[in-house]
């Protein structure tokens, strides 16, 4: 079912207003929305030059090392000469058994130097572009895959649900006090080479079901990671701590924070998303209401937030839902990937839900730079929501994901005339989540990208993917 059918803004206005949308509202005069969005914004100690940010995009694209490889270079220089002034690095795993593809990076001793290669590359080019760098601000993001690493998954707590839908057994380990205090001390070494190659922010990735988000909903888990909000918190929180002890003020610290995870979703026979049954009260997840988990409470998430401040976070990325078990929560789509449920709402509505959950808590923590998310169904109107977001104060940043990877220059249209090429912006047909979950490939997983938008790299990678999932069916 084709879902994105406006021509004008005034179609997509009236049709919020039919649906009774409340949060997605636009600016509609691009003058306004270019004075909105190319301000400068205060994070931290540091200034960026504007308000538009590109999320971490994975490449799947590295070396088997877990360095960055040819297309994560390409990729990155797409991004530096584009015009966002904050470029979030994507997911770099802090230890070999935390990465969730073979191809992910992994930034290690033997090659922090390839990473600071490529950041003086993104610097200079920006530089060359824009006039200066001073105002550009690139944190990378840290992480553990947790239940999602290959080639072993690392749980947190069993949740009967993700159990089911994953395929993990009811009896499978999980990780103990001991083991998640020593790994606090690998992100601590990431972060101290990542700041040995340049880079002067991190984020550490709580968000989509990985190891740090996971812990973020175990209230059923025992000991000093589970529980209490003061508890789910406390691995982040020790990091936090950790690195200001060891580096000072040198790194900004940062985080993408899940703050709704729903429930999984199952495919039903028409095709269409489904939650798995569930009963009430609900007790696992981050964010859900125990009396209605498809709905958010954002109580221990407000708790936790002010929990991550007093450790010192200075930026916050606002992310809900999960790919892997509901997808449209995460990432309101046209068409799902391949194999995958149909959407089970109008994607407007996940569009709502993420813009109330952030602007709920950006207003909530008016002090703390937040980045808006669940952008890129809105195609063209995507600019025109987000610079209302900001001059409404429902968020100090307006972010893109997968729009980056098709139009790795839409802050440079944006800047010439407050409005989008529409035979270039992102039409969320999955292709490139249909490329991440592709692991067929001769080195255990093919890369990602944009084969619409991009086809003279892409194209020949999805047809070989397509080709390849045809010989294993």
């Amino acid at each position: 079912m084709r879902h994105f059918h406006y021509k004008s803004l005034s179609e997509i206005e009236q049709h919020c207003a039919e649906l009774r949308i409340e949060h997605v509202r636009f600016e509609p005069d691009p003058e306004r929305v270019k004075a909105a969005l190319f301000v400068p914004v205060a994070v931290g100690g540091s200034r960026v030059g504007n308000a538009i940010a590109i999320h971490p995009m994975e490449g799947c694209d590295g070396t088997l090392d877990g360095s960055p490889d040819e297309l994560t270079w390409r990729r990155y220089q797409r991004f530096a000469t584009g015009g966002a002034k904050l470029i979030w690095f994507e997911a770099t795993a802090v230890c070999p058994e935390g990465r969730a593809n073979t191809r992910q990076l992994w930034i290690r001793r033997d090659n922090v130097n390839e990473f600071a290669r490529l950041l003086a590359r993104i610097r200079e080019l920006h530089s060359a572009d824009f006039g200066t760098a001073d105002d550009l601000l690139v944190p990378i993001q840290l992480t553990h895959s947790g239940r999602y690493s290959v080639p072993e998954r690392l749980l947190a707590y069993h949740h009967p649900l993700i159990d089911a839908k994953t395929g993990t057994a009811a009896d499978a380990a999980v990780v103990t006090d001991d083991e998640l205090e020593r790994l606090e001390d690998q992100y601590v070494e990431a972060a101290g080479l990542a700041l040995e190659a340049g880079f002067r922010a991190v984020d550490l990735k709580a968000t989509h079901g990985y190891l740090l988000s996971e812990l973020m909903g175990a209230k059923r888990r025992e000991g000093r990671y589970g529980g209490p909000v003061e508890n789910r918190t406390r691995f982040a929180r020790n990091v936090f701590g950790k690195i200001r002890a060891k580096f000072g003020r040198q790194i900004l610290l940062g985080m993408r924070l899940g703050c709704y995870d729903g429930v999984p979703y199952r495919k039903r026979a028409d095709g269409v998303g489904e939650p798995y049954p569930f009963t009430t009260p609900y007790p696992f997840g981050f964010g859900v209401s125990a009396n209605d988990p498809l709905q958010e409470d954002l109580t221990d998430v407000k708790q936790a937030i002010q929990l991550y401040q007093e450790a010192g976070l200075e930026l916050l990325n606002v992310s809900i839902g999960c790919p892997y078990y509901n997808p449209h929560v995460t990432r309101p789509f046209e068409s799902p990937d391949d194999g995958n449920y149909l959407q089970p709402e109008h994607p407007l509505c996940g569009v709502d839900r993420h813009f109330r959950i952030a602007a709920e808590l950006q207003r909530t923590f008016p002090e703390l730079p937040m980045v808006g998310t669940g952008y890129s169904w809105l195609q063209i109107y995507a600019p025109n929501a987000g610079a209302w977001n900001v001059a409404q104060g429902n968020i100090r940043l307006f972010g893109i994901g997968r729009g980056a990877l098709a139009y790795p220059d839409f802050p440079k249209a944006l800047a010439e005339s407050g409005k989008l090429d529409e035979r270039r912006v992102c039409k969320t047909l999955t292709y490139c989540t249909f490329l991440m979950r592709q692991k067929t490939h001769p080195l255990g997983q093919f890369p990602t990208g944009c084969p619409p938008f991009d086809k003279g790299v892409y194209g020949a990678i999805m047809k070989d993917a397509r080709a390849r999932q045809r010989a294993v069916k």
